[in-house]
C-alpha cells in the first residue's frame, strides 16, 4: 500500500506533469472501488480548473475551482500514470482525467482505492479526515502531543500507537518500523511506557524517516510505481523492514547468536526489529 511518502511522491509528479490544468474530461471505466466512484462525478469535475494540490494523511487531495476538492487514495495497489496524450489503456485502468495539459491514469488490479469528491470549504468535516490525527510534518506533532497520546492508550504496543491514523496521520507499516529502529524503541513496548524524552526521539525520526523516504521516491516492494514508471528508492536504504534474519546495520552482536533482525506478527501486519539495539 502506498503510504505517506509514496502519495506524496506521486502528488508531486502530477502537480509537476499537470499543474493548473482544466479538466477536460473523466471517464470512470469501472466505478466498482472500495467504494462506488459517484455516479455524477464526471459532471461535476468536467470544465473545472485544477487550483491546488496536497495530501491529507494517505489521501492526494486535487482542489477545483468551482468549490470542490478530489479526494483520492491508491488502495494496496493502486499507482497513478501521467501521459502527454490519451495512452493506450489497460485492464486495470479504472479512472481517466483528460486535461488541457496532458492525462492522468488512475489503474487499480485489486480496487482497494477511492476516488470521489467533497466540498473543499468542508473537506476536514468528511468522513475521511474527521478523525484523523495530526500531519508527521506539522508543528501540532510535538513531544508533548505525542506523550498524552501514548499515555491515554496505555497498554497498546507503541508499533500499534504509531499506525494508529486518529493519533498521527500517514504513518504506514513499513515506516513505523523503521521510525521505531531509528528511536532504538522496542515496538513491544506498552505506549505509556514511553518516556517525554523517547517521545522527542519519535518525533525526529518520524520526520527524518519520513523525509528520506520522499527525497528517494518512496519504496517499491510489490506494486508502487512512481507515476514515470520508474520505481522509489527508498527500500535501498531499509534498516529493519523485511530483513528478517539479516544483521543489523548499526549492531555488532553475533549474528550466529542472536539470528539477526527478528520479524512478528503485530496487529496482523509483520513488524521487523533488532532486539539488541531496541529495548
Amino acid at each position: 500500500m502506498p503510504e505517506l511518502p509514496e502519495v506524496e511522491t506521486i502528488k508531486n509528479a502530477v502537480m509537476k506533469g499537470i499543474g493548473r490544468a482544466r479538466i477536460v474530461d473523466l471517464q470512470v471505466r469501472n466505478p466498482r472501488l472500495r467504494e462506488m466512484v459517484p455516479a455524477d462525478m464526471a459532471d461535476k469535475i468536467r470544465g473545472t480548473a485544477i487550483k491546488n494540490y496536497r495530501r491529507i494523511a494517505k489521501y492526494m487531495v486535487i482542489d477545483l475551482d468551482n468549490g470542490l476538492s478530489l479526494i483520492w487514495h491508491m488502495g494496496m495497489s493502486g499507482k497513478v500514470k501521467i501521459t502527454e496524450v490519451m495512452p493506450l489503456l489497460e485492464k486495470h485502468d479504472h479512472i481517466i482525467i483528460s486535461t488541457d495539459n496532458g492525462v492522468i491514469v488512475y489503474n487499480d488490479p485489486r480496487r482497494f482505492g477511492l476516488f470521489t469528491f467533497a466540498k473543499t470549504a468542508d473537506l476536514r468535516n468528511c468522513k475521511f479526515f474527521k478523525n484523523i490525527g495530526v500531519d508527521p510534518f506539522a508543528g501540532e506533532l510535538t513531544a508533548d502531543y505525542l506523550h498524552k497520546e501514548l499515555q491515554r492508550h496505555g497498554k497498546t504496543p507503541i508499533k500499534l500507537s504509531l499506525l494508529n491514523q486518529e493519533i498521527v496521520a500517514g504513518i504506514g507499516n513499513i515506516y513505523a518500523s523503521e521510525i521505531l529502529y531509528e528511536s532504538r524503541i522496542s515496538p513491544l513496548r506498552e505506549s505509556k511506557d514511553v518516556s517525554l524524552d523517547e517521545c522527542q526521539k519519535l518525533v525526529d525520526y518520524t520526520q527524518k524517516v519520513l523525509q528520506r523516504a520522499i527525497d528517494a521516491g518512496g519504496s517499491t516492494l510489490r506494486d508502487y510505481k512512481k507515476p514515470d514508471g520508474s520505481m522509489g528508492y527508498f527500500q535501498m536504504q531499509h534498516c529493519v523492514y523485511n530483513k528478517a534474519g539479516q544483521p543489523c546495520p548499526n549492531c555488532r552482536c553475533d549474528i550466529n547468536k542472536t539470528g539477526g533482525i527478528k520479524r512478528m506478527v503485530m496487529g496482523g501486519r509483520s513488524t521487523f526489529y533488532c532486539e539488541s539495539l531496541q529495548k
